[in-house]
């Protein structure tokens, strides 16, 4: 792995532990909740700036606007967002039947709870977090798998640490898929763009629509998932 990528990916660390940092002074902060949050978002933002520093030399590749291609980057961006739907819910599908898992990650009802009470963490979601993963699991760990082995292992390997990272291992089947279809849109346009993209609309998709709901019917739309999904497979 270049050391370039290395530094990425240390960087990324350090950002997801920076927060233990101001661990000594919690007795100075009046409101821990708030405090995290803007916490988040700076070590986010600060992370992302150094990352693009690490990566100068590739990231001035994506404005050669003679290998721009925006068509083809605009297709696939809208191709990928609807693959990874697909795979979320065949995904779903598995760990309902397959393994019993109930739908709906806890992960992603964190964050929602965290965005519903300081909304600029949806800046998080939707924007600095799919660029750094992407820019860390598909550009830097997957594109280094992908030179030292097949596209599908190196995937399913990267898309593992991918759903590790989320902390949320009953749904690794889910994350897992996901990430390996970011990987394959990587692997074929070529370009780490198509995949942030990808991946900054899903998560967008999927804020407007938590959002949109109260709690109550939040757990209404989880049951007649679980209905409709036991009417498809004929349970």
């Amino acid at each position: 792995m270049p050391k370039k990528y290395i530094y990425l990916i240390v960087t990324y660390v350090a950002m997801q532990f920076s927060i233990f940092l101001a661990l000594p002074f919690r007795d100075l902060i009046t409101d821990m909740e708030t405090f995290s949050t803007w916490w988040s978002v700076i070590t986010f933002a600060l992370a992302l700036v150094v990352s693009f520093i690490i990566l100068k030399g590739e990231m001035k590749e994506f404005f050669d606007l003679e290998h721009k291609r925006i068509g083809n980057i605009i297709l696939w961006s809208i191709l990928g967002f609807f693959l990874v739907m697909i795979g979320q819910y065949a995904s779903i599908l598995i760990e309902t039947f397959v393994f019993g898992i109930k739908p709906g990650s806890e992960n992603t009802m964190d964050l929602m709870n965290v965005a519903r009470q300081m909304p600029i963490f949806i800046i998080i979601i939707s924007v600095l977090g799919p660029i750094l993963e992407e820019l860390v699991f598909r550009k830097a760990i997957f594109g280094s798998l992908y030179k030292k082995m097949n596209f599908f292992f190196a995937a399913i390997i990267s898309g593992l640490i991918f759903a590790a990272v989320h902390m949320d291992f009953s749904h690794l089947l889910t994350y897992t898929a996901i990430g390996m279809i970011f990987a394959f849109l990587y692997v074929e346009t070529k370009r780490i763009i198509v995949p942030i993209i990808a991946h900054m609309s899903i998560n967008t998709f999927a804020v407007i629509g938590q959002l949109s709901l109260d709690s109550e019917q939040i757990e209404q739309q989880m049951k007649q998932l679980e209905e409709l999904m036991t009417i498809i497979i004929g349970g």
